[in-house]
């Protein structure tokens, strides 16, 4: 269906894709992945055919129609429905020629085809589409202008699905749906009778859609059958393998240059020196695996709070004069981790907001601890962020007073160290924007974590990354997210924003998901007992928190090991050259030296023990 054969594209400069080559199955479900700035995006315009590669060529059948998504919102004083409809260019066509044409012979053909392309069934596939991404009958039949950008994006996405293209290019289709709608649009991805070429970084989604991975790493593409976790195994055994290739080329390489080294000065065997140092030559380095900074996440701990956090007494929330949710009966206590559901447009952010003390109730109560210190996180503060200051600047006005030292080590927390503390905010990526935004809001160590779709930059390592730090947080999390796979992971209390109000929901993440798909809580026939439910949901947090502790058991395990490692090795050089040795080792005696040496290396052994417990234990339990 889509071959790309060596497409090349250089941007300012820097190659972005190099001599990428794949041979995608026909009707094929692929997901385009790879880390940010890998050039998905650009792959993707490329086959779009909005951007002209600097070589290579993708071809497609002939005739076989796109569908890809502008990256500007529609707007005017069309509605939803209209512009939904209006993007099956066809039947638009030969409706608005029914209505001119006088040739009796030429109207017939118009009514066969319109037969043909099931035109009369269109206007409620239309309306079904919809009303998946979230929009009701009164929404439907606004006009365009009336809605945010996030919401005219959700018609764009409606208007190319309902075109039905042979060859569906989707970029980050989820970044301005609630999970309600990823649901639905999951759902009819699945059953898509045509080619999909998906660009995401949420893990369940790919899962449940995909088909084929398509990997953009270093400019290549290597398409792998299944779903993500197919893929996170295949490359697992692929570095493995690479590892092991490396490994045994650099002993082969230290082979070569021994020989060289012993054998170029000696007339006898200079030729087979030489012959060894060609083959060195023509030895292409494996390359090896990068430690990415962009994966660095770590939030400060705060200090102990006595519970409650915040108390919410039959509350009332909104803008002006207008309560968006009344009745709010919400208690928050130290460690809790809360997952706020519900469509976007039911409250979510208004809920968030009140938590963050950015709103004060109408009616009723909220109590909140005096200490208390909250990092709220929108996709807002990402966006506000001034782009021609540097993570150091934003930094430093934020941490007013403080050190030039604390302010470098709040950045190297989230990967902010070097040249990357001083890189303008404008030449960064969206996940490195991000990643900036948390670091400025838990510079306090703040009690409470708000997170309002924290992923949306993110790739899928990055997300993992994030989600490891969050449950090695020790504060208190709340977080909205369409992201299933964050949401499992870090939040064991799930709180439903509908109806205008908010109370909590009563199961797990899957029993939501088949509410919502379902609209119907019970479960069903094999559904789980709420006795159960319960049951899942305390040996989760049970789960988590003994993650928790194993965690920090292990890593302070692992800075004792750094800590004694370096202990060794000034005991060593004082004992065979006390030359280099610190001064207050220098002194001590052979005899000396040798018992702490010994001590020492007994504490490494008790560390290492420690280590490992700490860290099967986590292999155990999925930590």
């Amino acid at each position: 269906m889509l071959n790309l054969t060596d497409i090349t594209v250089r941007l300012g400069g820097r190659t972005i894709i190099d001599g990428a080559t794949a041979k995608l199955p026909p009707r094929g479900r692929i997901g385009l992945i790879g880390r940010n700035g890998a050039g998905k995006s650009t792959l993707v315009k490329v086959i779009a055919s909005q951007l002209e590669p600097d070589g290579g060529s993708v071809d497609m059948p002939r005739g076989a129609k796109l569908g890809y998504i502008a990256q500007e919102a529609p707007g005017g004083t069309a509605t939803p429905f209209e512009t939904v409809l209006a993007a099956d260019l066809e039947r638009a066509a030969l409706l608005e020629e029914s209505e001119t044409s006088h040739d009796p012979d030429r109207i017939g053909e118009i009514h066969e085809r319109l037969l043909a392309i099931d035109a009369h069934a269109a206007p409620s596939r239309a309306a079904r589409i919809l009303v998946g991404l979230g929009f009701d009958e009164e929404m439907q039949h606004r006009e365009l202008e009336s809605f945010s950008g996030g919401w005219r994006m959700r018609v764009a996405l409606a208007s190319l699905l309902f075109s039905q293209p042979d060859l569906l290019l989707l970029d980050e289709p989820s970044n301005h749906l609630d999970l309600e709608a990823v649901l639905w649009l999951e759902d009819f991805l699945k059953s898509y009778p045509a080619t999909i070429v998906l660009v995401s970084h949420e893990r369940d989604f790919l899962n449940n859609v995909v088909d084929h991975i398509l990997h953009l790493e270093r400019g290549k593409l290597t398409l792998y059958p299944g779903g993500y976790d197919a893929f996170e195994r295949q490359r697992a055994e692929r570095q493995a393998q690479l590892a092991a290739a490396r490994a045994k080329q650099q002993a082969e390489r230290e082979k070569l240059q021994d020989y060289i080294a012993r054998n170029s000065a000696r007339a006898s065997t200079a030729k087979q020196a030489q012959s060894r140092q060609k083959a060195l030559a023509r030895m292409q380095p494996i390359a090896e695996l990068v430690d990415d900074p962009s994966l660095s996440f770590d939030f400060p701990n705060p200090d102990e709070l006595r519970p409650p956090l915040i108390t919410l007494d039959m509350a009332s929330v909104g803008y002006g004069e207008t309560p968006i949710l009344q009745r709010l009966n919400l208690r928050i206590d130290p460690d809790d981790r809360i997952a706020l559901l519900g469509r976007n447009g039911n409250g979510k952010t208004t809920l968030a907001r009140l938590l963050a003390a950015q709103l004060t109730p109408m009616d009723g109560a909220i109590n909140s601890s005096g200490k208390m210190k909250v990092g709220y996180f929108t996709q807002y503060q990402v966006e506000e962020l001034d782009r021609d200051d540097t993570p150091l600047q934003h930094m430093t006005r934020n941490m007013a007073g403080a050190s030039p030292g604390a302010v470098r080590a709040q950045l190297g927390r989230f990967g902010f160290s070097g040249d990357k503390a001083t890189t303008k905010v404008g030449k960064l990526s969206g996940g490195e924007r991000a990643r900036l935004a948390l670091a400025l809001i838990t510079r306090d160590a703040p009690h409470l974590l708000i997170l309002d779709e924290p992923t949306n930059h993110l790739d899928v390592d990055a997300r993992e990354a994030l989600i490891q730090a969050l449950n090695g947080y020790s504060g208190t999390v709340v977080v909205v997210s369409h992201d299933r796979h964050m949401l499992e992971m870090t939040a064991d209390r799930l709180v439903l924003v509908d109806q205008g109000t908010a109370k909590e929901f009563d199961g797990s993440l899957d029993d939501y998901i088949a509410f919502v798909l379902s609209k119907d809580s019970s479960g069903g026939k094999g559904g789980a007992s709420k006795a159960d439910r319960k049951e899942a949901r305390r040996a989760a947090a049970e789960a988590r928190e003994k993650g928790t502790a194993l965690r920090k058991a292990a890593k302070a395990a692992e800075a004792e090991l750094a800590r004694l490692q370096a202990q060794l090795s000034g005991l060593e050089k004082a004992m065979f050259d006390p030359s280099t040795a610190e001064p207050a080792l220098a002194k001590l005696t052979m005899t000396d030296l040798m018992k702490r040496r010994a001590e020492v290396a007994e504490k490494i052994e008790a560390a290492e023990i420690t280590w490992m417990e700490a860290s099967e234990a986590l292999e155990g339990i999925g930590g």
